[in-house]
């Protein structure tokens, strides 16, 4: 609670005075956002996405930042994984209305890793709220290290990285349902196809083509006076995937995922926001949860409104499922229909 507190407060803080954003009611929309494992982005997981589909000849714009701090150090006499650095992903998303019911899309992303600035923020908030620090305190500030070693083979070591394209997706949607009232009950299914256009070598891709199938349905509620309204949010699906060269042995081919969250809008310019996100595991054969284990994370955030077609997603995530996601994990989306 007293987080969730603390980033409500952030929100308002950088929205600061309510725009003027017209009669309709602000768009609640899931994050865009998943997993920033340096070993899951790579990966064609989706983020979770509006069950409304955009309207014929309408386009919808996305640059969207993802801050990860990773740290896992774990050892066994089989497998050793050192995971401790940051990871910084820069996505320009578009989606694009052909007609009523379909929609086509593309992700254009970005991606850095290296040592990072957050270590000593993140340890004093582990501090602050009394939670384990487990290995982080003796590893050292700004430490760049991913490396994997099993049956006393390496299998991965990336100590320095640049700033590089990552693997392209294009997507599609189609609209299944959506009876039309504003902010309505709606479902869409979508589909996107990554390529293998960033280099696994630097942790940029994973080499694979993968193929994700999924539902995403929403409703809403209209509270009575000045309540504002609610919108609940699902999804699920899967994701397929061809051999990859990151850890290609242990790779698994197909992974489920979905996504349940909400958001309470009670004003025309801002909403708050909460959301669960899933995934099966992408890795087989290891002892380690960040390889082997099913993925729960939490965000929770909000929106604000800048105007009709603009606004900004702020949200943090935190591992729920402990050391199977980052530590830490900022994300901000600015979005702009024309």
């Amino acid at each position: 609670m007293t987080k969730a507190l603390c980033l409500a407060i952030t929100v308002l803080i950088f929205c600061g005075s309510p725009p003027n954003c017209g009669a309709a009611p602000l768009s609640i929309t899931p994050f865009y956002t998943f997993n920033q494992s340096p070993l899951v982005q790579i990966h064609g997981l989706p983020a979770a996405e509006s069950a409304l589909i955009q309207s014929p000849g309408r386009t919808w714009s996305l640059l969207a930042i993802d801050i990860a701090n990773n740290f896992v150090a774990r050892d066994t006499t089989d497998e050793s994984l050192t995971l401790d650095g940051e990871s910084y992903r820069f996505t320009v998303a578009l989606r694009h209305g052909l007609t009523e019911r379909f929609e086509i899309g593309m992700d254009l992303p970005f991606i850095e890793h290296d040592g990072g600035v957050f270590d000593g923020f993140i340890e004093e908030w582990h501090s602050f709220f009394q939670l384990s620090q487990g290995k982080r305190g003796k590893a050292g500030h700004g430490r760049f290290l991913f490396a994997y070693e099993k049956d006393g083979e390496e299998q991965l070591r990336l100590e320095e990285s640049k700033f590089g394209i990552g693997d392209i997706r294009l997507s599609s949607g189609w609209q299944l349902y959506h009876d039309g009232r504003g902010n309505p009950s709606a479902v869409a299914l979508r589909a996107s196809l990554k390529l293998p256009t960033g280099s696994s070598a630097r942790l940029h891709g994973s080499g694979s083509t993968d193929f994700a199938l999924w539902l995403s349905g929403s409703d809403d509620i209209l509270f009575p006076g000045e309540w504002g309204h609610l919108t609940m949010f699902i999804s699920s699906g899967a994701l397929a995937m061809t051999e990859g060269k990151v850890l290609k042995e242990q790779q698994e081919d197909l992974v489920g995922f979905g996504n349940l969250g909400f958001g309470w809008s009670p004003a025309q310019w801002i909403a708050l926001k909460a959301q669960l996100s899933w995934h099966s595991p992408f890795y087989k054969e290891s002892q380690f949860a960040a390889l082997s284990r099913h993925v729960v994370q939490l965000l929770i955030g909000g929106t604000c409104a800048f105007s009709a077609r603009t606004a900004l997603d702020i949200a943090v995530s935190e591992d729920i499922t402990v050391a199977t996601s980052p530590d830490v994990a900022l994300h901000l989306g600015l979005s702009h229909q024309f």
